[in-house]
C-alpha cells in the first residue's frame, strides 16, 4: 500500500528531461506532510502553445508559463481529498533553469512545491502573502535537500 498523496500524470509532450511520477509524488508529499494520505492531484505536462492558451484564458497573460494551478472545488477537496490540477510546461521550466543558472531538477521541485501550495490556498498577490509562501517553499525545499531558490547566485559560481 502506497502512503502519501496519489498523483496522476498525463504527458502531452515528449522530449527533454521530466521528473518521474515518483519524484512528483515526493515533492507534493513534502508540502502536504502528514495530511498527504488520502489526498490526490493531477499533473498535466503540456507544450508551449497549450500553456500559453491556458495562461491567457485563466490568468489573462498571453504567454507560456511554468506552472498553472487549478484548485478543486472546496467540496471535492473535503469529500474526496482532491486538491486539483497542476499544468506544467517542461520547456518553460528548462528555459528558466538555464537562464537562472539553476539545476533543472531543483527548479522542477520548486515549481511543483509552488503549485501545490497554490492548490492549498497560498498566493503571492500581496507582499505579506508572498513572503509567507516563499518561507514555506524554502522550508519544504530544504527538507528535500534543495537550496533556497530565491538566493541569487553569481554567474562565477556556475562556471
Amino acid at each position: 500500500m502506497m502512503s502519501g498523496a496519489s498523483i496522476s500524470v498525463a504527458r502531452s509532450v515528449r522530449g527533454g528531461w521530466t521528473p518521474t511520477t515518483r519524484d512528483l509524488r515526493q515533492w507534493a508529499n513534502a508540502v502536504l506532510g502528514r495530511a498527504a494520505p488520502g489526498r490526490e492531484l493531477s499533473v498535466l505536462l503540456v507544450g508551449l502553445r497549450r500553456s500559453r492558451t491556458l495562461n491567457a484564458r485563466y490568468r489573462g497573460r498571453d504567454k507560456s508559463t511554468n506552472v498553472l494551478s487549478f484548485p478543486a472545488p472546496a467540496v471535492a477537496a473535503r469529500v474526496c481529498g482532491n486538491l486539483g490540477d497542476l499544468v506544467i510546461c517542461p520547456q518553460v521550466l528548462r528555459n528558466e533553469a538555464r537562464l537562472q543558472h539553476k539545476d533543472v531538477r531543483a527548479h522542477w521541485a520548486h515549481m511543483v512545491v509552488h503549485g501545490v501550495l497554490h492548490l492549498l490556498g497560498y498566493d503571492h498577490q500581496r507582499k505579506r502573502d508572498a513572503q509567507r509562501m516563499e518561507r514555506r517553499e524554502v522550508r519544504v525545499l530544504r527538507s528535500l535537500g534543495i537550496a533556497n531558490p530565491y538566493i541569487i547566485r553569481s554567474t562565477r559560481e556556475h562556471g
